[in-house]
């Protein structure tokens, strides 16, 4: 009886597992029958998601090639004009015509179709957020700010992402395309003649640039008002807006004009006059926009004029020249290294060091292009004589090669923009309005200052000289700079379109015309600007005229400074009270030793008074008479001035084994300049 009823047992366990496999295989097969189309879904969503990112790196490295391609073209070009000897279009205009020819292809000859539908939906906000979270069926997805658009433009987004993609970040010019140009400026100064016109070349840059400011923005006032009246203006335009116009405007980039004066050799003063005003304007144009955009009096209304908030401005224009200049000098000063064994390391080091000092004024509340210039001019007085010798050659050609390719980059960019920039906003009145007004404030800057310095000049700036700087007040790359920065207003759209124009016009026109407005304007060509003047008068006005504030400033640098930061000038134990002996054994370096006396460049001869060079080697004495001409005594010269210079002998001196080489080539360089004096006397 127990048999029977343990195999039925057995049955029905084995039936009720079978049941509950099957129950549990149905509900398993459901399951994977409602989740295959989820991951299904999911999958072609990760497969379109992958694609599209192929797809816009595809795209993005397209649009590089498309610069990549422009500033090809355009060095070839260039290459073919210097060959010809073609001088009417330098290669930032040519750069600017091939961006405008690119421009043109990508606005009206690509079109790339729409493949998703445009939903819009309403969303009450009081500001539109720079990031958007969207729930989508569960799944958030981040969107960021593009910009506005107009009611017409909607099914049209997709027609223009092309023109997006080429459409750069205004944030890629100031920190990666400006620093390099700024910095080359500075760096690659000739401090000679940039001193001996110092006085003038400030008084263009910081009264020039605010006069030019002023007159353009009420002009430029009257001009929206007159707008107004007859209807023509399409949205807000204050005063403000027009001061930030007249400060974008006014910083020059003579750029074509300069390199027509340096293949020509065109007079050194001239020369220094124009390429020191714009080097310096441009900061100024800097620190004024910003401070003209800082001016919030207090009330409703934030564009009215009150005095305390004019006061509050200049004092933040003072505060940031001021911070941007001390921090820009300090970078400069810290940078001196002591790799020079190790070249590339050198120059890698004072490379990103020089770059950081843009970013780092622009992240404590102050202004890189000025910390960046005064770094580089800084930079070329102290630690380019620290630098090895392949180093010193190496960081020249870096820069020029950055700020060549980073200036034709930009010009390239402004044609570009011209046909891809989506709004732009075109007024003819306006337009007219800005062209007479940006020469005007031109001509309040130039002619009056330049009638104020003559007064107290004696080498006068000519009338010639004055037209050629009217004529060469072109706009360039900080004035693009400073108007693609900020276009999310209807003012600063219509300032952003007009200052192309103002650009396109000033580099065709006033740069191609360079050559024969010297011609019409008798001013002198192929003169060497690192020639000695023979003539002493010269001489004599130049060392009058260089600001005895500076004549002061050298003589501390040389005897203090220098010996401290460099290894040149007389060490300060020569130099520094006797009590004061081992602190300046401490500071003074070796070399400092071996350089004792050394003059470290031509600007001596220009900024420091008569007799402040009086060298002995030996038995001679190389002094500067009253003149400024080099006089020479001892008994060794008597014997060597009947020798031709490339005859005389090192050994001369008497004092071969203890000076340096370099030493004794400065000693061989102030008997020849003696014996020219006085063959020529």
């Amino acid at each position: 009886m127990l048999f029977p009823v343990t195999v039925d047992g057995a049955w029905r366990a084995t039936r009720t597992l079978w049941l509950l496999l099957l129950v549990s295989l149905s509900v398993c097969i459901c399951v994977c029958r409602a989740s295959a189309p989820q991951e299904e879904d999911s999958a072609m969503e990760n497969i379109v998601t992958e694609k599209k990112a192929e797809e816009s790196h595809r795209q993005d490295s397209a649009d590089l090639l498309i610069f990549i391609m422009l500033l090809t073209l355009t060095i070839l070009t260039i290459w073919l004009f210097k060959h010809r000897r073609f001088r009417f279009l330098h290669e930032t205009g040519l750069a600017m015509i091939y961006g405008l020819l690119v421009g043109v292809v990508l606005r009206y000859g690509i079109h790339v179709p729409r493949d998703v539908s445009n939903v819009t939906m309403s969303c009450h906000v009081n500001a539109s957020p720079a990031t958007l979270l969207v729930n989508v069926s569960g799944k958030f997805y981040e969107y960021t700010l593009k910009g506005e658009i107009g009611a017409n433009e909607v099914n049209s987004v997709q027609d223009n992402e092309m023109l997006r993609k080429v459409t750069f970040d205004p944030e890629v010019f100031f920190n990666i395309l400006l620093p390099p140009i700024i910095f080359h400026a500075g760096y690659s100064l000739k401090r000679r003649h940039f001193f001996r016109n110092m006085g003038s070349i400030l008084a263009y840059a910081f009264l020039g640039t605010v006069i030019s400011c002023f007159f353009i923005g009420l002009l430029m006032y009257g001009c929206v008002t007159l707008m107004k009246q007859v209807g023509q203006l399409g949205g807000d335009f204050f005063f403000t807006d027009c001061l930030f116009f007249g400060a974008i405007v006014s910083a020059t980039d003579p750029v074509t004009v300069l390199a027509i004066f340096n293949e020509l050799q065109v007079d050194a003063d001239l020369y220094a006059l124009l390429f020191g005003e714009s080097v310096l304007n441009d900061a100024v144009a800097v620190v004024l926009s910003s401070s003209i955009v800082a001016y919030q009096p207090e009330g409703d209304n934030s564009h009215t004029f009150e005095v305390m908030a004019m006061l509050k401005s200049f004092g933040i224009f003072l505060g940031v020249f001021s911070g941007s200049f001390a921090l820009g000098v300090a970078t400069g000063v810290v940078t001196f290294t002591k790799l020079r064994d190790f070249q590339l390391l050198e120059t890698a080091l004072f490379f990103l060091m020089s770059w950081s000092t843009f970013l780092l004024a622009e992240a404590c509340g102050f202004t890189g292009v000025v910390a960046v210039l005064f770094c580089g001019i800084t930079q070329a007085h102290y630690t380019y004589n620290n630098l090895s010798p392949e180093s010193q050659d190496r960081t020249k050609q870096l820069f020029e090669l950055l700020n060549f390719l980073a200036e034709n980059f930009i010009f390239s960019y402004m044609g570009l923009t011209l046909f891809t920039f989506q709004n732009h906003v075109f007024n003819p009145m306006f337009i007219v309005g800005a062209f007479l007004a940006v020469f005007l404030g031109r001509a309040a800057n130039i002619y009056p200052l330049s009638f104020l310095l003559n007064l107290g000049r004696r080498n006068k700036i000519r009338s010639n000289f004055q037209h050629m700087m009217m004529f060469a007040g072109l706009r360039g790359a900080m004035t693009f700079a400073l108007s693609i920065r900020d276009t999310a207003t209807y003012a600063r759209q219509m300032m952003f379109s007009t200052t192309l124009l103002v650009v396109f016009f000033t580099v065709w026109i006033c740069g191609g015309g360079t050559t024969q407005m010297l011609s019409c304007q008798r001013i002198r060509v192929g003169v060497d600007s690192d020639q000695d003047n023979s003539v002493s008068s010269e001489r004599r006005s130049t060392k009058q005229e260089s600001a005895w504030l500076f004549r002061i400033w050298y003589n501390f640098d040389h005897h203090f400074l220098m010996p401290i930061l460099t290894h040149s000038g007389p060490p300060l134990t020569a130099t520094l009270p006797p009590c004061c002996g081992p602190l300046a054994r401490f500071l003074t370096s070796p070399q400092a030793y071996e350089n004792e006396g050394q003059l470290k460049d031509d600007d001596s001869d220009l900024i420091l008074t008569d007799g402040d060079i009086n060298l002995t080697y030996g038995d001679i004495t190389v002094s500067t008479d009253a003149t400024g001409a080099h006089t020479s005594s001892g008994p060794a010269f008597a014997g060597i001035m009947s020798c031709p210079p490339s005859q005389i002998p090192t050994t001369a001196c008497g004092c071969e084994d203890n000076l340096s080489t370099q030493t004794q080539t400065t000693v061989r360089l102030r008997l020849t300049r003696a014996m020219k004096q006085k063959s020529s006397t």
